[in-house]
């Protein structure tokens, strides 16, 4: 049973930092692109970051400099790292793995930046 499972989001002020945290299990995570989505109230949903197999990473540009994405093959986890956080990353953060049509989904984690 494909799972991912996403963690570390909570309410932080403006400036802080959080650490996200993905464990995948039920399928064969290394050979899997894996990105994290966010979601905010009334809007779609956004790719915030990627990293490819072979460890190729690519950031939107409203998060670049400021979170960085990074995967353990051997633990099946994949991490998003988020400093200088603001008001406008306040959202729902979601893990998810792709190879070819083959897609998974989290069920998600909230992201509040606030004062």
């Amino acid at each position: 049973q494909v799972q991912l499972v996403e963690s570390g989001g909570g309410l932080v002020q403006p400036g802080g930092s959080l650490r996200l945290s993905c464990a995948a299990s039920g399928f064969t995570f290394s050979r899997f692109t894996m990105n994290w989505y966010r979601q905010a109230p009334e809007k779609g949903r956004e790719l915030v970051a990627t990293i490819t197999r072979g460890g190729s990473i690519n950031y939107a540009d409203s998060v670049k400099d400021r979170f960085t994405i990074s995967r353990d093959d051997g633990k099946n986890m994949v991490y998003l790292q988020m400093n200088s956080l603001k008001s406008e990353d306040t959202a729902v953060y979601y893990c998810n793995a792709r190879l070819f049509v083959n897609t998974f989904w989290g069920q998600g984690t909230q992201v509040t930046v606030s004062s």
